[in-house]
């Protein structure tokens, strides 16, 4: 399964009428201290509505806390030339991300690359689930696993991120889950940049009642990608706001996976959607992060990310 164009932008093909939302976003980790950083432009049209984008970067170091933190609306959005999207002169395409941000006292920019070898990920089961009206909130990876260069300037320092893991993605719909957890991990001790975790688990409100949890993703280990959740298998959740312990049912496969930070390390952001209702979303991109992994007739596998994963919570 492998969409014609997975970075393409959605919202100039929205219908009239429609509201919609869409961000792309990367997050990238040193690889030995417990710092990262990540980068989202975002796009909320309210129905009838123009496209409106803002910026938003979060710098994540866990001996610093708390997260330095900063938001800024950035006019329209348009895309197309070298940019799947582009605010002002922000752009994030398929050769560079670079932008700036100031506020409230604070300025950052970023002028960053990246490469990868791993294919994108579609975390919804069929194609037609992406050009479909539901579900309303459509998610995939563009890539799973990627290594960065360039740098990070936080008013006035310099930070290089030569060597960098790290992910890059993009999502879209007409509205955001009810509840929802993002979970992804990479770097793990022992192991190679083909080994990673991607999972993102739901509960939806089409109406007066909310679904169960449904998770969709996979775990890459040592290169072979097992595809986790579903709308068949029950995953198991313990979610509070600095840690977290999925129960990851696959084909032959259960992943359970947990992950964690002290408080202070979160970043908490409100998460507009286009009708106007937000969200309330926890996110700390150099949680710890670890996994056993239970295969039929194989010994358990276990695997360690200190620092090296992403935990989101987001709800009402």
């Amino acid at each position: 399964m492998v969409l014609d164009a997975p970075a393409a932008a959605r919202w100039p093909g929205v219908r009239p009428g429609r509201g919609h939302y869409e961000s792309y976003y990367l997050r990238a980790v040193h690889p030995t201290q417990p710092r990262g950083v990540w980068i989202r432009y975002t796009v909320t049209a309210a129905p009838g509505g123009p496209p409106n984008g803002q910026l938003w970067f979060t710098l994540f170091d866990r001996a610093a806390t708390p997260p330095l933190a900063v938001r800024v609306d950035a006019g329209e959005a348009v895309s197309g030339g070298d940019a799947w999207i582009r605010l002002g002169e922000s752009t994030f395409g398929p050769s560079a991300f670079v932008g700036q941000a100031a506020s409230s006292g604070r300025s950052v920019s970023w002028s960053l690359r990246s490469s990868a070898e791993e294919q994108p990920l579609e975390h919804l089961p069929h194609d037609w689930m992406y050009s479909a009206r539901l579900p309303r909130t459509k998610m995939l990876t563009l890539s799973p696993t990627a290594v960065f260069d360039g740098t990070l300037e936080v008013d006035g320092d310099t930070i290089d991120v030569t060597g960098w893991p790290g992910m890059v993605g993009h999502n879209w719909g007409e509205e955001h889950a009810a509840s929802w957890i993002w979970m992804h991990g990479l770097a793990f001790d022992n192991h190679g940049a083909d080994t990673w975790l991607d999972v993102a688990v739901g509960r939806l409100a089409p109406g007066p009642v909310t679904t169960p949890w449904v998770a969709n993703g996979a775990l890459s280990l040592d290169g072979e990608r097992l595809a986790l959740g579903g709308l068949g298998r029950r995953v198991t959740v313990v979610a509070e706001e600095d840690h977290c312990v999925l129960r990851l049912p696959g084909k032959g496969v259960t992943v359970i996976a947990a992950a964690a930070a002290p408080a202070e390390a979160f970043v908490e952001w409100d998460y507009a959607s286009p009708d106007g209702s937000a969200h309330r979303v926890v996110n700390c991109s150099v949680a710890d992060l670890t996994m056993r992994i239970e295969r039929r007739g194989a010994a358990p596998v276990e695997l360690r990310g200190p620092h090296r994963g992403a935990y989101e919570l987001g709800r009402h």
